[in-house]
C-alpha cells in the first residue's frame, strides 16, 4: 500500500487510527497488537507471500536478541560475540539471496563467460531496511544496552507502518520508549493537527512536485537509454530534472512518514533535512537520508577502524563505507559506481579539510564567494553521482555526462532562438547550433527546474515550518534555517494555516489521478 493513494489516505489511515484510540482506552496491549495486525496488513497488501518472511526474521532477531542481552549481562563477551555473528550473518544472507543472487550470477557469467541460470527473484519490499534496523537491534543487544521487551513491542518496533517500507531506519531506544508511553496512547489534537499538516505537505511534494517533473528526467535518460546523442542543455536538464525528482520524493515520503506516525504520538527520527544547501560532501551526508548515515557510521565505519588508524586508513574506510552503501541501495554496478565516487568525494572533501588546516593561508576564497563556490563544487558532484544512480546502465550515464561534459555540441530549439532576436545571432555566433522541434520539452523542463531548485536552496524545509511542535527526533545536529521568512513561514495552529493546509491536501490528493511509487521503494 503506498502513502499516496486513495485506499491510504482514505481508508486505512483513518480506520488504522480510530481503532488504535478506541483499543487504548481498554487495553494498552491490545491496541499495541492491533497496530502490529495493521502494520502486517500494510505490508501485505503489496504481496502477502512475503508476510511470512518478515515474520521469520522478526522471530529470529528477537530471540537473537534476548539471548545476546543475557549473555551480555553475564559478561560472556566471547560467547555473545559468536551469537552476534550468526545472527548478523543469518540476516545478510537472507538479504543477499533475495536482492544480490541474480545480480552475483549475471555478474559472474559475464566476467567469466559462464552460463549459469537463476530464475528471478522478486525482491521482498523493505527488507534493506528492516534488515539493517534489525541488525541495529542484535548490536545494541550485544553490547547491553537493550531492555526486555515484549514480542509485540519488539514487532511493532520492526513493522511500524510509517517507517516500514522506505525507513527512517530507527533505533530500537528511540522508538520503543515512546510506544510504551502512556501518554502516546491517548489522542491529541496537536499531534493530530501537526501530524496531518506534515503529511499533506509531504504529499503535495510527491504528487505534484517530483511527479510532476519526473517526465523531463525520463525522456532524457530514456534518450540516452536507446544510444542518441545528448545536447549540453538536455543534459542538463535531464540530469537537474532528476535531482529534483528524488529530492522531493524522497522528501515528500519522509515528511509524510514523520506525520502519519505523529499522528499516534510517535516522533521519528529525521530523516531528510535540505541536503542540497550543503557547501560540502560532509554535510550533504548529514542531511540526506540521515539514519542510513548515522548506521553507516556507527555499524560500518567506525567497526572498520573510522578515523583511528591514520588518514590513509580511514580513506580506505570511507571508500568501502560509501562503496558498501552504494551496494546497499541496488544490485547494479551503477549504484556501486555511485557508492565509490561518494566514497572519493568524502575523502577528497577531509584531505582539503586537513590541508586547509595546516595552511596559514587561505586557498580558496572565503565569505560569500567562497561559500557559492563550495555549493557549486558540491552541487554538481551530486548531481554527476545521480547520473549514475539513475541511468540503467553505464552507456547511458556515459551518454548523458559526454553532453553534460559539452562533447555532443550546444544546442537549442530553434522556435527559441528564433524568438531571442538579436541574442540568439549573438549566440549562434559563438557555436550555439540550433534543431528543429522539442521547442516545449525544453522550455517546460527548465521551467519545472529553476522554482523547484529555488525552493530547495532558498526556502525553510517542512522540518523548519513545523520546528514549533518539534516534528521529529533531531538525527543531526544542524544548525536551523535563519531566513528572512522563517517567522511567517512557520506553521500555527490558526485559521489561515487551516486553509492553507487544507489547499496542499486538496492539490495534492487531486494530483493522485495516477499512482507512482515512491523512487527509495525499489531500494
Amino acid at each position: 500500500m503506498l502513502f499516496n493513494s486513495y485506499e491510504f489516505i482514505f481508508l486505512f489511515l483513518p480506520i488504522s487510527l480510530m481503532i488504535f484510540f478506541a483499543i487504548t482506552r481498554l487495553h494498552r496491549e491490545a491496541a499495541i497488537l492491533w497496530l502490529v495486525a495493521a502494520s502486517l496488513f500494510f505490508y501485505g497488501w503489496w504481496n502477502p507471500a512475503y508476510l511470512g518472511l518478515i515474520l521469520l526474521s522478526m522471530g529470529i532477531n528477537f530471540a537473537f536478541g534476548r539471548k545476546l542481552g543475557t549473555l551480555s549481562k553475564s559478561r560472556r563477551h566471547h560467547e555473545a560475540k559468536l551469537w552476534l555473528s550468526i545472527g548478523i550473518a543469518l540476516n545478510l544472507a537472507a538479504l543477499g539471496y533475495f536482492k544480490y543472487a541474480n545480480f552475483f550470477v549475471e555478474s559472474l557469467n559475464a566476467a567469466a563467460g559462464t552460463a549459469f541460470h537463476l530464475n528471478p527473484i522478486v525482491l521482498p519490499l523493505a527488507i534493506s531496511f528492516f534488515t539493517f534496523q534489525q541488525i541495529a537491534y542484535l548490536v545494541d543487544a550485544y553490547k547491553g544496552i537493550t531492555h526486555e521487551y515484549r514480542f509485540s513491542h519488539y514487532a511493532l518496533f520492526v513493522t511500524f507502518f510509517p517507517q516500514l517500507i522506505a525507513g527512517p531506519i530507527v533505533h530500537h531506544q528511540e522508538m520503543l520508549p515512546q510506544f510504551m508511553d502512556k501518554a502516546n496512547l491517548k489522542p491529541r489534537l496537536e499531534n493530530l493537527s501537526v501530524g496531518l499538516a506534515i503529511f499533506f505537505i509531504g504529499l503535495f511534494k510527491k504528487a505534484v512536485l517530483a511527479d510532476g517533473i519526473a517526465p523531463y528526467a525520463s525522456s532524457v535518460f530514456n534518450t540516452a537509454g536507446n544510444g542518441e546523442p545528448i545536447t549540453f542543455f538536455i543534459a542538463w536538464g535531464g540530469a537537474l530534472a532528476y535531482t529534483l525528482q528524488l529530492y522531493f520524493d524522497f522528501s515528500g515520503y519522509s515528511d509524510m512518514a514523520i506525520g502519519a506516525a505523529r499522528l499516534f504520538g510517535i516522533k521519528l527520527p529525521l530523516n531528510f533535512h535540505s541536503p542540497y544547501k550543503s557547501l560540502n560532501i560532509v554535510e550533504f551526508w548529514r542531511r540526506w537520508h540521515m539514519t542510513l548515515s548515522r548506521f553507516l557510521r556507527d555499524y560500518l565505519y567506525i567497526p572498520l577502524g573510522g578515523n583511528r588508524r591514520g588518514p590513509r586508513r580511514r580513506y580506505i574506510n570511507l571508500f568501502l563505507t560509501m562503496l558498501l552503501g552504494g551496494l546497499w541501495h541496488g544490485a547494479g554496478w551503477t549504484f556501486v559506481v555511485w557508492g565509490g565516487l561518494h566514497g572519493l568525494y568524502l575523502a577528497i572533501n577531509h584531505a582539503w579539510h586537513h590541508l586547509q588546516s595546516n595552511l596559514p593561508f587561505a586557498v580558496l576564497p572565503t565569505g560569500p564567494a567562497g561559500k557559492m563556490l563550495a555549493w557549486t563544487i558540491t552541487f554538481s558532484a551530486v548531481v554527476v553521482g545521480w547520473v549514475f544512480f539513475r541511468a540503467p546502465d553505464f552507456p547511458s550515464a556515459l551518454t548523458i555526462l559526454h553532453g553534460m561534459a559539452g562533447f555532443n555540441g550546444i544546442a537549442v530549439p530553434n522556435g527559441i532562438m528564433a524568438r531571442l532576436g538579436d541574442a540568439g545571432n549573438w549566440l549562434q555566433t559563438l557555436g550555439v547550433k540550433t534543431y528543429l522541434g522539442g521547442g516545449s520539452q525544453f522550455l517546460f523542463t527548465y521551467l519545472w527546474v529553476l522554482p523547484l531548485l529555488i525552493i530547495a536552496l532558498f526556502l525553510p524545509n517542512t522540518q523548519e515550518i513545523m520546528a514549533r511542535f518539534e516534528p521529529a527526533l533531531d538525527t543531526y545536529n544542524i544548525p536551523p534555517y535563519q531566513g528572512r521568512w522563517l517567522s511567517r513561514l512557520c506553521w500555527q495552529p490558526k485559521q489561515q494555516w487551516a486553509v492553507i493546509t487544507a489547499l496542499i491536501a486538496a492539490a495534492g490528493i487531486l494530483a493522485l489521478s495516477s499512482v507512482s511509487e515512491f523512487l527509495y521503494f525499489q531500494f
